[in-house]
């Protein structure tokens, strides 16, 4: 399921007929009861009604079936390793408004609130949950590092001529600072949980 048309295509157009794609949100899907052994949310779940959607997942799962979501973060602030890409670029992205992904009122981020994910996949009728950190880097060029900035929400939202004001003030900064190379620490949060 993919609610945005314009992804939807991408994705029809990239996996032709190996998926059976849906442009509708998860929370409006017709699915069928007890059909998949596994479903999975890749950087999406803090756009869905939480509680409906989980209900919905583990409806569409069979018994002995597995969920799995994971978000990956740019930037871990408990990292003890720096990231010099994020401090040289805070001035340009550092007022832009933040998505439902990046917490509020003294909660963690979405996908590092450990608590209120269990606690919502335990509600949904879950078992087995589980919560893993995985610390990792990865090096973009200049026009990779712009293109990842581009799908940022904050970003994403802005009009046109705004969103590529502040693309192009990124990518200056990965050339200008660092060479056309940036290398940035990233955490992958993933949950895993069991249909009883």
């Amino acid at each position: 399921m993919e609610p945005d048309p314009a992804l939807a295509a991408y994705l029809e157009d990239a996996l032709s007929a190996r998926v059976d794609l849906r442009v509708v949100a998860l929370e409006d899907a017709s699915l069928r009861t007890s059909f998949f052994d596994l479903a999975v949310a890749a950087s999406a779940f803090h756009w869905v009604e939480e509680a409906l959607g989980l209900a919905k997942v583990l409806d569409t799962l069979r018994p002995g079936g597995w969920f799995g979501m994971w978000w990956t973060l740019s930037g871990d602030e408990s990292r003890p390793i720096p990231d010099p890409f994020r401090d040289a670029i805070d001035p340009i992205v550092g007022d832009l408004p933040s998505s439902p992904s990046e917490g509020g009122s003294g909660r963690p981020r979405f996908a590092l609130d450990v608590e209120a994910r269990t606690a919502a996949l335990r509600a949904a009728g879950f078992e087995q949950y589980e919560h893993e950190l995985i610390r990792w880097s990865f090096g973009w060029n200049t026009a990779g590092i712009r293109a990842l900035f581009a799908t940022f929400s904050p970003i994403a939202r802005l009009d046109e001529p705004r969103r590529e004001a502040v693309l192009d003030a990124v990518a200056k900064v990965a050339v200008d600072e660092f060479g056309g190379q940036v290398t940035k620490p990233l955490l992958t949060s993933l949950y895993t949980a069991h249909v009883p």
